[in-house]
């Protein structure tokens, strides 16, 4: 490997942003490398395969969902105010349609089968859902709920990955060079523009290469649900690449960062999580943040580095959303049909990071009747914890607060609340949908926890939001003097985008694809004049 050739545009990082990058660039006529430290795919491969869309998509009209690209604003206009400009939220929701035409070219599959119930993910009967808060309070204030997260064809949870092996492979025949574990750990700056990168790399050919792919496949899989056994797998497939990897350089007319987040970088977490310490991290070992201190080596800056989400999902089955959340108090936290990070928010905020969700026996039994309709597999292993082993049970609210830690006159007051609301027709005072309203009055009762805490069987996952400062209009990273920074691009994770102070399910990986295809079709026309300027001189 050398560096001899000049490549117009490299991408670090090969998920849904670095993938739509190279699509957009090569289709713009640019000689395009992709380094990954993986072997692609990244985060977006483990995903559940979701994309945000709206505004009247085929997969929209197919399944009768209404929608416009104003409706789609004013929805997320109230999940992302002001952490992007709101003309390029609405360029986001304007092209978010024929962004989805745009996927289904480069291989990408959809269907437009409505999920009828409120969950955290459908199964493989369903890959159109409400994946956020469209039909909760408060946000069915401004908008009108529509269905947008659209999940990728394919079995189980196995979406994500073919996302990922659609795109990969169709860039691969559009004649995208890929270089798979490959890391980069510096970039060449020469006359105040980035002109390459720095990078080492692992031979993978023979029996050892086959060896470390199968480690680090099943450390990455591992490692979002079962942390120790995926780390030791990552462990040993990282003393193989350290003994093998070797130190070159590559030349290239631009940079496009998009290797993910910080959420596996123990430092940087310790630095700016807060409040949210506890969460199961959900990325591979590459989400470490050098894409970010990359970005910075070149002059760009960072903000919102504070902002991660925390997943602590109530559902499926839906009838466990008819009971109450609670803090130690005994006070509500939230209505249940928020999407379970804003829900998780809220708890994390202004209970401490601990809650649990009480049921009465009714309640109890019809979401136990549901496990086997509403779940996939990873689901279903959740839902019976719940309903064996995973919850209290007590004759009486008052013995069931005292089992579980709540004060009892605060939760016996929001029950009564609860209840008197549903019986007198005002509805829940906490607003939740009536058709996920039914009293809680029947013993026994029972209490499930849903703290945030890194449970094995019950993991509340999260990813980091902010990011380097981008250029809206192009993706260049931005200097401290808001100048944009010559020849290098941010995407996805590595950059603040659309969902970095919120996020609902699909809303990352949509950024992904508008923050990377933005940085692609920029970054190949630098390349061109790059070119040019070059054969004037």
């Amino acid at each position: 490997m050398t560096g001899e050739i000049v490549y117009d545009v490299i991408v670090v990082g090969y998920g849904a942003a670095g993938a739509t990058a190279a699509l957009e660039a090569v289709d713009a006529g640019a000689r395009v490398l992709v380094l990954d430290r993986g072997y692609g795919g990244g985060a977006s491969g483990l995903s559940g395969g979701v994309v945000y869309a709206g505004g009247g998509t085929t997969t929209q009209h197919a399944a009768g969902v209404s929608d416009s690209p104003e409706n789609m604003y004013r929805y997320l206009k109230q999940e992302v105010t002001d952490y992007v400009k709101d003309e390029t939220l609405r360029r986001f929701c304007d092209v978010s349609a024929s962004t989805i035409t745009w996927l289904e070219s480069q291989g990408a599959r959809y269907r437009g089968t409505l999920c009828p119930y409120k969950t955290s993910y459908p199964t493989d009967k369903h890959y159109l859902y409400y994946s956020g808060n469209e039909k909760a309070w408060p946000y069915t204030e401004e908008a009108e709920p529509a269905a947008r997260g659209h999940r990728m064809v394919a079995k189980g949870m196995s979406s994500g990955h073919a996302f990922m092996q659609a795109l990969m492979e169709t860039a691969q025949r559009k004649g995208v060079e890929f270089r798979p574990q490959t890391r980069v750990h510096s970039l060449i700056i020469e006359d105040g523009r980035v002109a390459g990168v720095r990078c080492r790399a692992m031979d993978l050919e023979g029996d050892a290469g086959k060896r470390h792919k199968q480690l680090t496949t099943w450390g990455d899989k591992f490692g979002n649900w079962l942390p120790p056994l995926g780390a030791r797998l990552n462990a040993r497939a990282e003393a193989m690449w350290q003994q093998s990897a070797v130190e070159y350089e590559v030349r290239g007319k631009t940079v496009v960062l998009a290797a993910g987040g910080f959420v596996y970088n123990p430092d940087m977490k310790r630095q700016y999580e807060g409040d949210f310490a506890d969460i199961v991290p959900l990325g591979t070992v590459g989400d470490d943040g050098t894409s970010i201190r990359l970005g910075q080596s070149a002059g760009g800056t960072i903000d919102h580095m504070d902002r991660m989400t925390a997943w602590r999902f109530m559902s499926p089955p839906s009838g466990l959303l008819e009971g109450v959340s609670v803090g130690l108090s005994g006070r509500r936290i939230a209505n249940e049909d928020l999407y379970g990070a804003t829900h998780s928010e809220i708890m994390i905020r202004e209970h401490g990071a601990k809650g649990r969700l009480i049921l009465d026996s009714r309640q109890w039994k019809k979401a136990a009747s549901q496990i086997h309709d509403q779940t996939l597999t990873f689901q279903r292993v959740q839902a019976y914890w719940i309903f064996t082993t995973g919850h209290v049970k007590a004759p009486t609210i008052e013995q069931l607060a005292a089992k579980t830690g709540v004060d009892p006159a605060g939760l016996s007051a929001t029950v009564a609340a609860y209840n008197e609301g549903i019986r007198s027709g005002t509805g829940d005072p906490g607003h939740k949908a009536a058709a996920l309203c039914s009293p809680i009055e029947t013993g026994p009762f029972y209490a499930v926890d849903i703290s945030i805490k890194n449970s094995r069987l019950y993991p509340a996952s999260g990813l980091t939001l902010g990011g380097l400062r981008v250029n809206e209009e192009t993706g260049e990273l931005l200097d401290e003097h808001d100048q944009s920074v010559p020849g290098i691009y941010a995407a996805g994770r590595t950059a603040v985008g659309i969902c970095s102070r919120s996020y609902v399910s699909g809303l990352s990986l949509a950024d992904c694809v508008f923050s990377g295809r933005r940085a692609g079709v920029h970054a190949a026309a630098t390349a061109k004049a790059v070119t040019l300027t070059q054969a004037d001189v």
